[in-house]
């Protein structure tokens, strides 16, 4: 078993942090609020107070943050992970962030004698309380085979994309069909509602068909019991296609649908509604056509 370091310790990281000690790893965690912290360490883990402190000490360091400044910052600013480097640890990061961003920090903690996977996941909340996520990795074939039996914990998919920063395009690539199949969904549930029809008996009559996706089978319930919270906050979503926006334009790919999906968690972002589900996108078209989205067999 391996002595394993987390930082950031939101919804995702939280519930990784808990599969990866019921598998019998050792976890030492850091996070900015510490709330969360102290109800870990009531469950087996152990607290740092810096990521310096947490590197010097591991095998393997994760972070899961929100964004590619709050990830460079932790993995090589003041007290960083840098700081605490040592020979033979590996560094991953589950974040979604810039590929660039991604590369970066490889290069410098390879210098420090540090091997760098890009990590980034999928498969949302409750993915990462099941430990079922899909895990997309860029780096080198020996840290990933160092680290694969630590995804087994995490997840129930784990892939070597590429080099470093071939993850994170890879989790652009996924989130381009995340937000593609959220703001679909809302689409075919409000024009069911306004036309008349069950949305619930709606989403049970063609799930089994071409349109069958993980969103169908998910989101659905809990937007019919009217619960919008997250899952996977909304800015980040909007967050995340800013980061696919950002690698079209570096790379010359023209991301239409993207940029159009984009505007309406921009929407949602205006309207207050950053801190709900992405799956709450469905607000917008709510506003949109007048209509709202009502519980199964609730008089329309």
């Amino acid at each position: 078993m391996a002595k394993i370091g987390y930082i950031g310790l939101g919804i995702m990281g939280s519930a990784i942090v808990r599969n990866l000690m019921k598998a019998g790893h050792e976890l030492v965690v850091h996070n900015r609020s510490q709330a969360i912290v102290q109800q870990l360490v009531s469950e087996g883990a152990q607290a740092a107070s810096s990521p310096k402190e947490v590197a010097a000490q591991v095998e393997f360091v994760f972070t899961n943050l929100p964004d590619s400044p709050d990830v460079e910052k932790v993995a090589l600013g003041e007290d960083g992970i840098i700081e605490g480097a040592h020979e033979g640890l590996i560094y991953i990061d589950n974040s979604t962030i810039k590929p660039e961003t991604a590369r970066h920090i490889a290069a410098e903690l390879a210098r420090a004698g540090v091997s760098a996977l890009d990590a980034p996941v999928s498969g949302g909340d409750v993915g990462a309380r099941n430990g079922t996520l899909t895990i997309m990795v860029g780096g080198e074939q020996a840290a990933f085979d160092r680290a694969a039996p630590l995804f087994q914990a995490m997840g129930k998919a784990w892939v070597l994309v590429g080099d470093s920063g071939a993850g994170q395009i890879a989790k652009a690539c996924n989130q381009i069909i995340v937000g593609a199949q959220m703001a679909a969904l809302a689409e075919a549930l409000i024009t069911a509602q306004k036309a008349g029809v069950d949305p619930a008996r709606m989403v049970e009559a063609i799930k089994g068909g071409a349109a069958q996706m993980w969103t169908l089978d998910v989101k659905p319930p809990r937007l019919f019991a009217g619960n919008r919270q997250p899952g996977f906050k909304a800015y980040m979503q909007h967050k995340d296609l800013g980061i696919v926006l950002d690698t079209g334009k570096a790379y010359g790919i023209p991301l239409p649908v993207t940029a159009v999906i984009q505007q309406l968690y921009t929407a949602m972002l205006q309207n207050g509604e950053g801190e709900l589900d992405n799956s709450a996108i469905i607000g917008v078209y709510e506003r949109l056509a007048g209509a709202t989205l009502d519980e199964p067999g609730k008089e329309q």
